[in-house]
């Protein structure tokens, strides 16, 4: 942490307060637990080997044409290009979640505009968190600009793995003295203003449990750093490290607080629509104007935004809701069937096209296998070929000057 515990009288006499014990965001209006029938088993099934192979198939066939030959000539073409056809992919979640499980999504809070570039953050309450800032980002015209900072080993999925090497996200080790040259390294190339950023942040580092929450109470309880009950003290260098690098690109920060309406929902529950019944969803946006610049200043921000984030959970304890609900319409399900026949009669046309057309098909998909493999193994995302002479060029007038 960047803050020390002398820096303010108060914060060390919020860290003594006595501990509360952490607790569960729960509804208490006894909405019932979907039961996993044999009907939602089987269209769970299917809904995972759809998922699977629509993934792999836009991967194999459009990861290379998206997002290694137009990046030959330039980057933002090349987003704009991969944003465009993995939005298709991407929108598929919000579909099943919101159409398919029929799980209500209730969005609070200030309604922000379309097509910001934002640094997202969010607290952490289980594994399938950032799925769901996918509704929102579907909402805003952003879903194929959304990017996120993810522990590298969710970097070796299969074919997800390739998805997220494509998509451009951020992994890292949790080891701060290795993160943060990559971490540099690839916001550096998120500064250009013409391309719309959603940059997903959870500053908690991973999701909460009650005894991580414990061992977060008791070290904030010894530098003096305030007591949460509902999440955990989130970190700071990594937050810090986005502002400090693209503070002058971007419109605002976007404050989301999650909490979740039977249970927290793992992948699985999703894939078979058991859980959650109702997702909440609260959004603060704060112009970049508003968000401090030096480190020990924005680490504090940090955690009294996590303060907030704690007392919004507590109240949804309490009242079943967060403050200010109905900021988002609902999704159009005729875009949704659209944009679900979209995806699934390409899949089935490259299908097609693979096992029962010419051998070239199946000889670019092996080709496509080795490159997505390989690039993502190495974390290798090509130049365009006019910046890599002109910095050949530059190195070498450097060399004749010396």
């Amino acid at each position: 942490m960047n803050l020390k515990s002398k820096q303010s009288g108060s914060s060390l006499h919020r860290g003594l307060e006595m501990v509360e014990p952490c607790k569960p965001v729960k509804s208490s209006h006894g909405l019932k637990h979907r039961p996993l029938t044999s009907l939602r088993l089987v269209r769970g099934l299917i809904c995972l080997v759809v998922y699977l192979s629509t993934a792999f198939t836009f991967l194999v066939y459009f990861g290379p044409v998206a997002a290694v030959l137009p990046r030959l000539v330039s980057v933002h073409g090349s987003r704009k290009v991969t944003s465009f056809l993995f939005s298709l992919w991407l929108a598929l979640w919000p579909f099943l979640f919101e159409k398919i499980n029929g799980t209500r999504v209730v969005f609070s809070g200030d309604v922000v505009p379309d097509k910001e570039r934002v640094l997202v953050l969010a607290n952490h309450r289980t594994e399938v968190d950032w799925m769901y800032l996918w509704n929102l980002a579907l909402r805003k015209g952003c879903l194929g600009y959304i990017k996120y900072v993810l522990k590298s080993s969710l970097m070796k999925l299969p074919i997800f793995g390739w998805g997220f090497h494509i998509l451009e996200f951020i992994s890292v080790e949790r080891k701060w003295e290795a993160d943060e040259p990559v971490m540099r390294k690839m916001l550096s190339t998120f500064k250009d203003p013409r391309d719309p950023l959603w940059l997903a942040l959870f500053p908690e580092g991973t999701d909460f449990t009650e005894e991580k929450c414990q061992k977060s109470q008791k070290y904030a309880s010894e530098v003096g750093l305030p007591i949460l009950t509902n999440v955990l003290l989130p970190k700071t260098k990594g937050f810090y490290v986005c502002l400090e690098v693209l503070q002058n690109s971007l419109d605002a920060v976007y404050d989301l607080t999650i909490a979740y309406k039977h249970q927290c929902p793992t992948f699985l529950d999703n894939a078979f629509g058991v859980d959650p019944s109702e997702v909440h969803i609260h959004v603060r946006r704060i112009p970049m104007e508003n968000i401090p610049t030096t480190e020990d200043e924005a680490s504090a921000w940090l955690v009294e935004t996590f303060k907030l984030k704690d007392q919004l959970l507590s109240d949804f304890q309490t009242e079943g809701h967060f403050p200010g609900e109905g900021t988002e319409k609902e999704l159009s399900t005729l875009k949704c069937l659209v944009n679900f026949l979209v995806v699934i009669s390409l899949t089935a046309m490259f299908t097609y096209l693979t096992f029962f057309r010419s051998i070239w098909f199946k000889a670019y998909v092996s080709l496509s296998c080795a490159y997505l493999a390989s690039a993502t193994y190495l974390n290798f995302r090509p130049t365009p070929i006019f910046d890599s002479v002109q910095t050949m060029f530059t190195a070498k007038r450097k060399k004749e000057v010396k």
